[in-house]
């Protein structure tokens, strides 16, 4: 029986909501994969909190409906994520006067020697390491994992799972979860893995400092296959942004000034070193497969959504749970005997149903009609682009 791993990359709270959509539509599409089942879970800054959650035996379906507010179990807010890092502010403005002193100290020392500017560098070390407060996702899982039936030690789960953080004074990746790096909680492990440089101060366990785990790598699916995974599914929300060929001269990402050309740079360096690491895989795990799920690149929900909105966020899972169905369609050649292989099996009926949803409800009339012809123009599309490829 082959041994199966899941593995999520980062990609903020969207990418998150993404990376849910798109694991209901494995779980549902895909015959004999029951997440609930899955040998190993890897994953890395939002897919950290994901893979946690799914490692907990909630179903993507479920999930999917916590980030978005439709089960009164436990809801999800993600304003409690953007806390102002007070402890952190006044941390740094009590280093101040000290830092200040000494720098003055260091120029009148030798003033001729040490410009006024080159001494005040000292006073660096006084800007906050975050501009929030990562704690809020300790507290949310927390909770979330003192409920019945869950757990928040990796011991007790029954999968294994490793959340990928880097240890900032060496730069090395992390996997907690593993031997030696286990005796924390889920939830402290997550809040390390999730401490993006900048926007929150790095996570202190025992006597190290951790930060986000993707600067070492995107996806750290070879943390699964180490452990003897035979099949990795493995997703990533993560793509550059590739404007429609009739929009291609709008300039939208510069308009939206200096985040959109971050996010856009961000993003390139993120896929390529990805796709050069899924190539590198092959080498070196000749035994096992791997199986990458992306957005496509010319879509804008996943680009232009905003966290906050609960619509955005209701139709950015759906559009995953979607964009993942029809990929498994276009791709179900190749995929239907590297699936039998492992015992696996592509559901046709699931994938070709044009009336499955996650989240909407059923449209009915004129609006259900559209829908219908959406999604009937969308497999004509990959269609054509079978045969023209063939």
């Amino acid at each position: 029986m082959s041994k199966i791993g899941i593995a999520l990359a980062g990609g903020g709270p969207l990418g998150g909501i993404y990376e849910v959509g798109a694991c209901a539509a494995l779980a549902e599409a895909i015959d004999g994969l029951d997440f609930s089942h899955v040998d190993f879970y890897v994953g890395v800054s939002s897919g950290a909190l994901i893979a946690s959650i799914l490692a907990n035996n909630i179903p993507p379906a479920r999930l999917a409906r916590i980030l978005i507010n439709d089960d009164a179990a436990v809801m999800f807010d993600p304003g409690t994520l953007l806390h102002p890092a007070l402890t952190e502010y006044l941390t740094r403005l009590g280093m101040l006067p000290n830092l200040l002193a000494s720098s003055l100290q260091h120029y009148l020392a030798a003033p001729c020697r040490h410009g006024l500017f080159e001494s005040l560098q000292q006073l660096n070390q006084a800007i906050p390491t975050g501009l929030f407060d990562g704690q809020g996702i300790d507290r949310i899982l927390t909770e979330l994992f003192s409920k019945d039936g869950f757990s928040n030690s990796f011991h007790a789960l029954h999968h294994r799972l490793s959340i990928i953080a880097t240890d900032l004074d060496s730069g090395q990746a992390i996997a907690f979860g593993s031997p030696g790096f286990d005796d924390i909680t889920v939830s402290k492990a997550v809040q390390a893995s999730t401490a993006l440089p900048g926007l929150f101060p790095p996570v202190k366990i025992k006597d190290r400092y951790y930060v986000d785990g993707a600067l070492v790598k995107t996806l750290h699916a070879s943390v699964a296959l180490e452990q003897g995974a035979d099949l990795v599914f493995c997703v990533n929300p993560l793509v550059p942004y590739r404007a429609p060929k009739e929009q291609a001269n709008t300039h939208k990402l510069y308009e939206r000034g200096l985040p959109g050309v971050l996010s856009q740079t961000f993003r390139a360096i993120i896929h390529s070193r990805l796709h050069t690491g899924m190539s590198r895989y092959k080498h070196e795990y000749p035994h096992a497969d791997v199986l990458l799920f992306e957005p496509a690149r010319d879509n804008e929900a996943i680009f232009f959504a905003n966290v906050f909105s609960y619509r955005d966020r209701r139709s950015l899972c759906e559009h995953a749970y979607q964009h993942t169905r029809t990929d498994l369609y276009r791709r179900r050649q190749t995929l239907a005997p590297l699936l039998e292989k492992h015992g696996l099996k592509l559901n046709m009926a699931v994938i070709t149903d044009k009336n499955r949803s996650l989240l909407l409800p059923k449209k009915k009339g004129l609006g259900g009609t559209l829908q219908n012809l959406e999604r009937t123009l969308d497999k004509l599309k990959y269609k054509l682009d079978d045969k023209i490829s063939i």
